[in-house]
């Protein structure tokens, strides 16, 4: 399994994911990380610049972590079988250990999330540091 983290400045997990264009992907079989790295897309293939419509290089994922996205980015997803989870959490390896071993919860506070059904948003319950 594949898992996407939008992260424009490589180090944190970023918002605005429609304009983001460098995400880390995480390869995890058995609920392990095997490898991290850095994928750039093109500006025309960002998600605010392409179409919905056609085949996008980030498809391949089952998830896509980030620190925020329009309702319509989450459908578009959601359409093409990828969940999208939405955290106020900075570090991406935290949040995908996290998000492996299921000590993610939905988010009580904190977001606006008029599309539940077509993404969650989630957070720890533990008292992590990585928010800044």
């Amino acid at each position: 399994m594949k898992i996407a983290v939008a992260s424009q400045d490589r180090r944190h997990i970023t918002g605005h994911t429609g304009r983001c264009r460098k995400f880390l992907i995480y390869q995890v079989d058995n609920g392990k990380i095997l490898s991290k790295d850095l994928f750039e897309l093109p500006e025309e293939l960002s998600f605010h610049k392409s179409s919905p419509d056609d085949p996008h290089p980030l498809d391949e994922v089952a998830v896509l972590i980030t620190g925020g996205m329009g309702q319509g980015l989450a459908r578009r997803l959601a359409n093409k079988g990828i969940m999208s989870v939405i955290t106020t959490r900075k570090d991406p390896d935290s949040v995908v250990a996290d998000y492996l071993s299921g000590r993610l919860t939905h988010q009580r506070t904190g977001f606006g999330c008029p599309v539940r059904e077509h993404y969650e948003c989630l957070d720890t319950d533990s008292n992590s540091n990585d928010t800044e």
